[in-house]
């Protein structure tokens, strides 16, 4: 880590790590402990950009192409196990597998938001396909009142099922309104957004997850004032008691890039990137998506990882690696440890 980054980013309480979470954490990061990773594990939103009808093994054959490129400039990819397996098999053995562990959408109505999982999937196979950690997507409003709380215990839980087999847990809530007439995409939520992320992340970074997977709390819709962004961002890195990283939310790449700057300057250490980098190829031909994945996308990714090689935190600020004894083994067992 540069000089200028130890001054910004002074040494934090840090927790020990069990060997199998600090080598998922390891696995999905850079050799200098950055997130730098790929996004791919959408599916309901996945199956509006194609075409109507698509078949399951076209939606498969899409994903795996993107990700057998672009997995060469990714520290690791997240998938999901509706579409992601054959992804998963086909990308670079140089990159960490994270699958996400939820249904995609919600259950519940739309001020009401609860978490629906993935019939017949679960962290333990998970673990059993080899992947380096689990990500879990939850709808959260910190004023939600007993729901918020019902969330929190959710992200609890599953951090514990994920640490009985020494998994990390990514987590990635999204805000929403409370108010069915008020759209998350209004001038009068834009207002609310800051806050709700900024407490959203003082209270999910203390339930349970190893790293948080957070939206950029500026609407940039509504606010352009670069200052404003910066200064967001530096509260939510002070409400956060874990790593975390800028997720592209469909944005275009551009605007990602420069929150991706923001963000790390701030203290993120890294981004996970999805349509940003992709979204333009899935429609294409097969011979000009793979043209657009090996030049244009791949581009993108390296460019967005040059920023994080250059601002960002490394994760290893929040947490120390397992002691080295002898006959460790005997008393090894899964979980954190402060």
């Amino acid at each position: 880590m540069s000089e200028q980054t130890e001054t910004l980013f002074p040494s934090s309480s840090t927790c020990r790590l069990p060997p199998g979470i600090w080598r998922g954490l390891s696995a999905s990061s850079t050799s200098t402990r950055l997130f730098t990773i790929l996004a791919f594990d959408q599916r309901g939103n996945y199956l509006r950009m194609l075409p109507d009808g698509i078949s399951f093994d076209t939606a498969a054959r899409i994903k795996q192409e993107v990700v057998r490129v672009l997995s060469n400039h990714a520290s690791a990819v997240l998938l999901d196990p509706i579409y992601g397996l054959d992804a998963a098999l086909q990308m670079s053995g140089h990159s960490g597998l994270l699958m996400a562990l939820e249904k995609t959408g919600y259950s519940g109505d739309s001020t009401y938001r609860q978490v629906d999982f993935i019939p017949g999937w679960n962290v333990q196979k998970i673990r059993y396909m080899g992947a380096a950690g689990v990500k879990l997507l939850v709808y959260y409003h910190p004023e939600s009142g007993a729901l918020a709380e019902e969330i929190e215990n959710c992200v609890h839980e599953v951090s514990e099922a994920a640490h009985r087999v020494d998994l990390p847990l990514f987590v990635e809530p999204l805000c929403y309104s409370l108010d069915s007439n008020i759209s998350k995409s209004s001038p009068e939520f834009a207002r609310e957004r800051p806050q709700v992320i900024i407490e959203t992340t003082r209270r999910l970074s203390r339930s349970g997850a190893d790293v948080l997977k957070l939206e950029f709390p500026i609407d940039t819709a509504f606010d352009n004032n670069l200052s404003h962004w910066s200064e967001t961002c530096a509260r939510i890195n002070e409400a956060s008691v874990v790593p975390w990283v800028l997720l592209s939310a469909g944005v275009d790449f551009d605007t990602f890039q420069q929150q991706v700057e923001i963000a790390c300057k701030a203290g993120a250490s890294g981004f996970i990137g999805g349509r940003a980098i992709w979204k333009e190829c899935i429609t294409m031909s097969e011979s000009e998506r793979q043209h657009f994945l090996q030049t244009t996308a791949a581009a993108r990714l390296d460019a967005l990882t040059q920023l994080a090689e250059q601002y960002a935190r490394p994760w290893t600020d929040f947490y120390q690696p397992p002691v080295s004894q002898e006959n460790w083994f005997e008393s090894y067992h899964p979980g954190k440890s402060s």
